[in-house]
């Protein structure tokens, strides 16, 4: 299938439009306080597009409206483009890890054509974040909003420090949270 623009603008706005998002399992989910905004999403996608971005990434996937936004901007931008996603919470078929989201992004995504662009990982973004690293990749953006705690914003901040090319962008949700805002502060600093 062809990811097209114009189907994953569809699906957004029917999801925004909706105020939920309904997944395999068929339950309906609020979308927010969890997702992010159309402001923060027009964001996003502006800075995939100024990057000229054809390889992102995004640690935590939830409900995948970020990805769309996401997605939107990297095909805005050429054919020839990837997103890696890592959120150990998407398959429901670990039994420690079932939550709200139980494949719910994972679907989102296909129901707008675009899962074959998306490489996902089942995992903690500071496990996948290294591997990418001795892998040799290199990422034009990276959004975080995975694990909100100090450590693991740190271990994302310091392993997409690494994996972006020179001049590349880091977008951090949540930095009105205190382990957030901690981990930034001190990633600036040092």
């Amino acid at each position: 299938m062809v990811a097209s623009i114009e189907r994953v603008r569809e699906v957004r706005e029917r999801l925004f439009n909706a105020g939920t998002v309904v997944g395999p399992d068929g339950r309906s989910r609020e979308l927010f306080p969890v997702a992010i905004g159309v402001e923060e999403g027009l964001a996003l996608r502006g800075w995939v597009r100024k990057e000229g971005a054809r390889r992102t990434l995004e640690a935590g996937l939830g409900f995948a409206i970020s990805t769309l936004f996401i997605v939107e901007g990297l095909l805005e931008n050429g054919s020839d483009v990837m997103h890696v996603a890592a959120d150990p919470f998407q398959l429901e078929s670990l039994p420690t890890h079932r939550t709200t989201y139980a494949g719910v992004g994972l679907h989102t995504l296909e129901q707008a054509g675009v899962r074959d662009l998306v490489e996902f990982y089942a995992e903690e973004s500071q496990i996948v974040l290294p591997r990418l690293l001795a892998e040799g990749r290199e990422l034009d953006f990276v959004f975080l909003d995975g694990n909100h705690r100090f450590e693991a914003v740190f271990l994302d901040l310091f392993y997409s420090g690494r994996l972006l090319r020179q001049g590349g962008t880091v977008f951090v949700d949540d930095t009105q949270l205190p382990g957030v805002r901690r981990a930034v502060d001190f990633y600036i600093a040092n």
